[in-house]
């Protein structure tokens, strides 16, 4: 199994105490014969949802809304949107203004992370309705695949070796196949906010509250500066302010996520017995062992329990321990199974290989990722020199970038990467340790947000939202749209998972 530089950029794209009014005429009405609910102007029918990353479904009322591909031709190829809605527990005391849920990527389907959603968003629903809407190009009623004549969904002609020529290649091949079904130029996050707003209306409903997670959050930043009258208050976790440039910034972010991790270890006395040689320096030294001469490994798949044979190249370690950084959790077993196969033993680092790349498969859609990321992305990105020096290295940019060559895409708004300016109320929150959209990023975009607070969960990685008593405090700040007031003296009990330092897990 090879991985490669744009596989590793792409994964990192990856979420009620004040009283409530009763809903005005727009509230959904009753059930009819055939369990339909009518919310605002679009029908709802009972619906179970559920995704490869869940441990349960849950039951949930879906419908869809018709909009034009090209916006400015109305009258034009229309594509459908798809959309959940999880009713307020309490329906005594259901508040006008319903919350929407904005998925990561880009390329993320929200309705598919439904039942994390509810798990996060608990407070929140015991007085407002959830709204999931799969932004156009995800999902199961609009994604743009790429098929071929028979309708198998185009691949690229090996994941062993995938370069950037390879890449673009492939995704030239991909535009050829979507022409007279599907134009990428219209799948971009301005797009996308205009599809909101669609809802919005066909809901009745006057304003919204935006939950955005990772890519999410750069949608609700220009959902609320398009449409800031119909903005109630924003939720902001994993952020990633306008200006950045999606993909350009990962081999620092990782390299600083990498640090802190090592960092964390040396500061116990029993990992620092275990592993002397820090996490990142044993991950670099690796790595060039394996660029020079990947290894066949022999291991127990961990689905199947069928013994396999496999090659472990550097693309593969960097992706797997990438990936594994979003969540500390993982990321706790990764300086054991990273020093036993700094030591020869490669079998468990090649069966978590295994596990990651299944456990990723078709949760992003890739061809709308990059009708995202090359209109809003690809033209501002600048290779920075220090990239040179990271574990990612310094074609980690521009390998995400690659499908931009032959992808056709769509163009941005002219003030599309300038910073939110408002007084919307809002809340931030970030993982100390999140490779991807770390602390800095949410304190440069509250700056702007004038009725904001920022909470950077100790020890946390990429999206916390449901963490501790995140929760409860989201669902407090919803109703109060007060976050400054709010009591965050529960968060001090979240903190840092300890490394493993044994396959038994680790020392009390």
């Amino acid at each position: 199994m090879r991985t490669s530089p744009a596989w590793i950029a792409a994964i990192a794209a990856l979420c009620c105490l004040a009283a409530c009014t009763a809903r005005d005429d727009t509230a959904p009405k009753p059930d009819d014969d055939a369990g339909r609910r009518m919310f605002g102007s679009i029908a709802f029918e009972p619906c179970t949802l559920s995704g490869a990353l869940a441990s349960s479904s849950i039951n949930a009322q879906c419908a869809r809304l018709d909009v034009p591909e090209n916006p400015e031709q109305p009258e034009g190829r229309r594509i459908a949107l798809n959309i959940a809605w999880l009713p307020a527990s309490d329906k005594g005391t259901t508040a006008p203004d319903p919350v929407f849920f904005l998925a990561g990527g880009p390329g993320q389907a929200a309705t598919e992370y439904a039942a994390q959603i509810d798990l996060a968003l608990r407070e929140v629903r015991k007085h407002r309705d959830i709204v999931l809407i799969d932004q156009r190009g995800t999902g199961k009623l609009s994604p743009l695949v790429c098929r071929d004549a028979n309708g198998a969904e185009l691949k690229l002609a090996t994941e062993d070796e995938v370069d950037a020529d390879a890449l673009a290649a492939y995704a030239g091949r991909c535009a050829k196949a979507l022409e007279g079904k599907a134009d990428p130029r219209y799948y971009t996050t301005t797009q996308a906010v205009g599809d909101l707003d669609a809802v919005r209306a066909a809901l009745g409903v006057s304003q919204v509250n935006l939950v955005g997670v990772s890519y999410g959050t750069r949608v609700a930043q220009q959902y609320a500066a398009k449409f800031p009258t119909h903005t109630r208050s924003l939720v902001l976790d994993g952020v990633a302010p306008n200006e950045l440039v999606v993909g350009g910034e990962f081999a620092r972010t990782f390299e600083r996520a990498l640090e802190l991790q090592s960092a964390h270890c040396q500061s116990l006395p029993t990992c620092r017995e275990r592993y002397p040689r820090d996490l990142r320096t044993q991950l670099r030294g690796l790595k060039e062992r394996l660029d020079a001469a990947p290894v066949q490994v022999d291991f127990r798949d961990p689905a199947t329990a069928q013994r396999r044979r496999d090659t472990l190249t550097a693309d593969t370690v960097v992706g797997v321990t990438h990936l594994f950084s979003y969540m500390p959790q993982m990321m706790s077993l990764m300086p054991v199974v990273i020093d036993e196969a700094d030591r020869g033993e490669y079998a468990p680092l090649m069966a978590l290989a295994q596990l990651v790349t299944r456990s990723m498969d078709g949760q992003m859609s890739r061809a709308m990722q990059w009708s995202v990321i090359c209109a809003e992305d690809a033209d501002r990105y600048t290779p920075d020199p220090a990239d040179a020096d990271t574990v990612l290295g310094a074609q980690t940019g521009s390998s995400f970038f690659a499908a931009c060559r032959q992808w056709p895409h769509g163009t941005r708004p002219a003030q599309f990467d300038t910073p939110l300016h408002s007084d919307v109320p809002a809340l931030l929150m970030s993982g100390e340790m999140d490779p991807v959209t770390p602390p800095a990023y949410g304190e440069r975009v509250a700056k702007g947000l004038r009725n904001s607070r920022h909470f950077v969960l100790r020890g946390q990685g990429h999206n916390v939202g449901a963490t501790g008593c995140m929760p409860k405090l989201v669902g407090q700040f919803i109703e109060s749209l007060d976050a400054k007031s709010l009591d965050a003296k529960c968060l001090d009990s979240i903190g840092y998972v300890p490394p493993f330092t044994g396959y038994n897990g680790w020392e009390p």
